[in-house]
């Protein structure tokens, strides 16, 4: 299978930081961990303040249903909370090449 990444950049809601969007994220962590074919997950910081959120699955159709549930079954995380959702990008892409 062709591994796929969940890409969301954003910035953090009004009056918090990029600190306050991951102490928020304990849920969706604990979550993604129950994943079929979730991977890994990094968060950074760009330097303009911009995060970017980036999760790992082992396919493309196990990363939708992940991502889905994000928004569905997790839809009263506090984490949604902690976002400036007018600047949320969202994007699933397929990894072309993994070099280790």
């Amino acid at each position: 299978m062709t591994e796929a990444l969940e890409i969301t950049t954003l910035r953090p809601a009004p009056g918090l930081t990029a600190a306050d969007f991951v102490a928020a994220n304990a849920d969706i962590d604990d979550y993604l961990r129950r994943q079929p074919g979730f991977l890994w997950r990094r968060i950074v910081q760009r330097d303009d303040g911009t995060v970017v959120d980036i999760v790992a699955y082992d396919s493309r159709p196990h990363a939708e249903r992940g991502a889905s549930g994000i928004m569905r079954e997790m839809g009263n995380s506090p984490v949604h909370s902690t976002i400036d959702h007018s600047t949320v990008d969202w994007q699933l892409t397929t990894v072309l090449r993994h070099v280790q």
